[in-house]
């Protein structure tokens, strides 16, 4: 091997030692944001899944509008929260893919009421 190849490769292993060390320091500094804004969105998102659960299945089931315009009732900033029904038991379920979600069952005598969470 020439001496101008010994030297290239080295070049070429330092620089792929250099990129797998800032993959690392990226992978890393990802998961530890994910690990603080995720518990913040989990919790922010359980209030907000409970709410819109709860809200989305007394427009749906008490007031008898579809879940399409029961959906125009979110509020800003819920976007990212989807509605989903089943109407054989009367219930709404409201989701954040991947984080968290809650459901509201019509109940005669009671309304809606929100499925326990298991914490």
């Amino acid at each position: 091997m020439k001496e101008s190849d010994l030297a290239t490769a080295k070049n070429r292993s330092g620089r792929l030692r250099v990129w797998l060390w800032l993959a690392l320091l990226i992978a890393a500094a990802l998961a530890i944001a994910w690990v603080i804004w995720g518990e913040g969105l989990r919790k922010t998102g359980e209030a907000g899944t409970a709410y819109a659960a709860h809200v989305a299945c007394s427009c749906r089931f008490i007031a008898g509008r579809s879940l399409e315009d029961c959906a125009k009732d979110k509020l800003e900033g819920m976007e990212l929260v989807r509605l989903s029904e089943d109407p054989v038991a009367k219930s709404v379920t409201a989701s954040i893919p991947l984080v968290v979600s809650d459901t509201a069952t019509y109940r005669e005598g009671y309304a809606c009421v929100l499925a326990e969470w298991e914490r």
